[in-house]
């Protein structure tokens, strides 16, 4: 068969029940793909093709694995999750190092079928937004090569965005499974913390990190999440909670007032932002202003406070003996860390529980977030000139949503007409509600009409249904 441009879960599962495929067919076209992409700041490393056949060689002899649930699907991982069998470099050479097994979340996926293809590029020890802070190149949008990817999972949103693999892990710290899915027309679901384990994960923030998806379709990034959750006792940060439901009708969702509303100019994504909230109104919902002022100063604490110290903390070590060998900006950035006193984390964590309680009662008003994934995009040139102040901008309205313990979905936006380019929303929501939230990504993500990935092809699954 002739395989459509993205490799999407659900197309691929129904050309494998029907055998018109199977995953030795499969991995030639991904080996080709891969070989033939014009980036090659995609990938740190690979998984050699002999062992990729192998791979679905076995799979496709085992006649018990086709049940599997991720069977015969390629996938890739963000360089700061270890593999076994590759090394983990977080984008900086000095650090690498051989992991003895594969991270929690990598291990449940091969366990359920999915073939690694290898490891993408980042922004360094995942401090970035941009996807540019690294020694290994900077992946460009797909769409225009001028523009950042985003990060800083920026080669893992290129390899699904380019139809390289079906789907990538990534890491969400500050907005990095969310702003280079808006930036390359992709699903990117940012889970509750500690729903996905940690374990064998490079720490950027580690009370805050999470694990991250990439995929074409919510339901195909859905799927991914439920097969890598689950409690892990290896990982102190690891937890279980109660599903958090959505109201299946009349949901309200909160949206910016008027003088919230950043975009750096960029009036054709502000257009974009009222589309969608027009769509998701056209769908039932009812949108409700709110103030974003506490949110914001939450956001501002991850990076203009002591809270980047916890960057520090993982790497101090290594930081003080081989600082010299990472990106300028990344060290300047953690090496910040050092201004701040014990007493100054405190006061911080003291002003976020304020926070947290001014900002709950929203919670009341609405059931869900409806927010741009990023204010703007930004050209290689212009993240040249000014690298902290952009990369600061493209996180405005996503630094907020581990402090504050939400999760997240970031679905297609829609396009510039100038320019071509991609925007994004995201839809937020309290811890664990991360099914339901689905549910509603699916349907606004289809209400667009506008596909998925560089080829912008049509969603193949059916509707998710929550």
């Amino acid at each position: 068969m002739i395989l459509p441009q993205m490799l999407q879960i659900a197309a691929l599962r129904t050309a494998y029940d029907k055998g018109e495929l199977t995953p030795a067919q499969l991995v030639e076209e991904v080996l080709g793909r891969v070989a033939a992409y014009a980036d090659p700041a995609v990938w740190i490393s690979r998984v050699a093709d002999v062992d990729v056949r192998s791979r679905a060689a076995a799979l496709t002899a085992d006649p018990t694995a086709p049940r599997l649930p991720l069977y015969g699907i390629p996938f890739a991982v963000k360089d700061n999750i270890d593999a076994e069998g590759l090394d983990t470099t977080a984008a900086c050479p000095a650090f690498a190092y051989r992991p003895r097994q594969s991270a929690t979340v990598v291990q449940r996926l091969l366990d359920a079928g999915a073939i690694l293809i290898g490891k993408t590029n980042l922004d360094q020890f995942a401090t970035g937004l941009v996807g540019a802070r690294s020694p290994y190149g900077a992946p460009r949008c797909v769409f225009d090569d001028r523009y950042v990817s985003g990060g800083s999972s920026s080669g893992s949103a290129v390899a699904v965005a380019a139809g390289l693999v079906s789907f990538a892990l990534g890491t969400d710290t500050a907005g990095s499974g969310r702003v280079p899915a808006g930036f390359n027309n992709l699903v990117g679901i940012k889970p509750t913390r500690g729903l996905l384990s940690t374990t064998g994960v490079v720490p950027a923030c580690r009370s805050l990190d999470c694990v991250s998806v990439f995929a074409a379709s919510a339901g195909d990034a859905c799927d991914v999440s439920k097969v890598a959750a689950g409690f892990d006792v290896t990982d102190a940060y690891s937890r279980r909670g109660a599903a958090h439901p959505l109201p299946s009708r009349g949901l309200r969702f909160g949206i910016l007032l008027p003088a919230d509303r950043e975009f750096g100019g960029d009036a054709e994504a502000e257009a974009l932002y009222d589309s969608a909230i027009a769509r998701l109104t056209a769908l039932g919902g009812e949108a409700i202003p709110f103030d974003y002022g506490p949110f914001r100063e939450a956001a501002s604490l991850l990076y203009g406070g002591p809270y980047v110290a916890e960057r520090l903390a993982p790497i101090r070590e290594f930081f003080g003996a081989h600082a010299e060998d990472m990106d300028p900006t990344v060290r300047d950035i953690i090496g910040a860390a050092n201004a701040f006193s014990a007493a100054d984390v405190f006061s911080a964590q003291y002003r976020l529980q304020a926070l947290i309680r001014v900002t709950a009662p929203e919670w009341q008003r609405f059931d869900v977030m409806l927010l741009p994934t990023s204010p703007t995009i930004v050209s290689i040139e212009a993240l040249a000139a000014e690298p902290v102040r952009l990369n600061s901008l493209l996180g405005t309205y996503t630094n907020f949503v581990n402090l504050l313990d939400l999760c997240a979905i970031a679905v297609p936006g829609g396009f510039r007409a100038s320019n071509g380019l991609p925007f994004g929303v995201t839809l937020i929501a309290p811890a664990f509600a991360d099914t339901a939230l689905a549910g509603v990504a699916d349907r606004l993500h289809r209400s667009l009409g506008e596909g998925a990935g560089l080829s912008r092809e049509a969603l193949a699954a059916s509707p998710l249904v929550t």
